[in-house]
């Protein structure tokens, strides 16, 4: 085949090729006159050509494509009804959940189901940098005030803007609230070292002399009294008189078998 041949026969391919992708991107351009319509995988109609037919594109963050009911995304705690039971921290497989709770001298409130909170959260901390979109620590709390909202556009340039903090106090209150536990506890020891002074003054001025301590207690027995048929305790005619030993009793003669003469048979 001579090189004028071949040389014609590359500009037909190539005049070929650009018909069909000329043909194809027409044919998308024609199909972009409209939008696609946002449809979810449950929808029996997902995977049908005449309904995916437009223009994938949105106009983020304008429209946005909506999210499942039970979509695990941005962390959220409700804290008006936390009781800082500290379950969540324990459960977290990559510790992205951290609490200083502080204990207060009564009770602080009740959260909406009627749970009673003794604590305060001085710091309540969520790192989502770390969260592993588990769900575990929403299905542990038992208030259901942790849970997982439909929020999943947190992009940030400084992970540091990933900890989202919940705590219920300032750092100034959360101070305050634990000088006044560490007072409370105080002032009842001392309360309690009072009255154990007192009660061993009073025990003091009642007696100085403590009480004899009862004797231990010794069972008695009744003496026997002798029956009037037994000569057990009659005194014998001679006291002085030395017993003499028993002789043992004659040996038992040994068993000796007899045997019956045998009687010849009558004839």
């Amino acid at each position: 085949m001579s090189a004028i041949t071949l040389y014609f026969k590359a500009i037909l391919s190539g005049v070929q090729s650009t018909r069909n992708g000329m043909a194809l991107t027409w044919k998308h351009a024609w199909s972009a006159r409209k939008s696609r319509k946002v449809q979810q995988i449950q929808d029996p109609q997902y995977f049908s050509t005449s309904e995916n037919t437009g223009i994938f594109t949105l106009e983020y963050p304008h429209q946005k494509i909506p999210v499942p009911v039970n979509g695990r995304y941005q962390l959220h705690n409700e804290m008006d009804d936390c009781i800082v039971c500290d379950k969540c921290v324990k459960v977290c497989p990559v510790d992205c959940i951290e609490i200083d709770p502080i204990k207060a001298t009564g009770l602080v409130g009740h959260t909406s189901d009627g749970s009673p909170i003794r604590l305060y959260a001085a710091k309540f901390d969520i790192d989502m940098s770390k969260c592993c979109f588990c769900g575990l620590c929403t299905t542990v709390c038992p208030t259901e005030c942790l849970t997982m909202t439909s929020e999943y556009d947190f992009s940030v340039f400084d992970l540091k803007e990933h900890t989202f903090g919940f705590a219920n106090l300032t750092k100034e209150q959360a101070d305050e609230k634990r000088q006044l536990y560490e007072q409370f506890v105080a002032e009842k020891e001392a309360m309690k070292a009072s009255a154990a002074v007192s009660a061993e003054a009073l025990d003091l001025k009642v007696g100085d002399e403590k009480p004899a301590a009862k004797p231990a207690f010794k069972p008695s027995f009744k003496p026997k009294i002798p029956s009037a048929n037994t000569e057990e305790f009659l005194p014998s005619a001679t006291e002085n008189q030395v017993t003499e030993p028993e002789k043992p009793a004659a040996p038992k003669p040994a068993f000796k078998p007899s045997f019956k003469p045998k009687i010849p048979p009558k004839s």
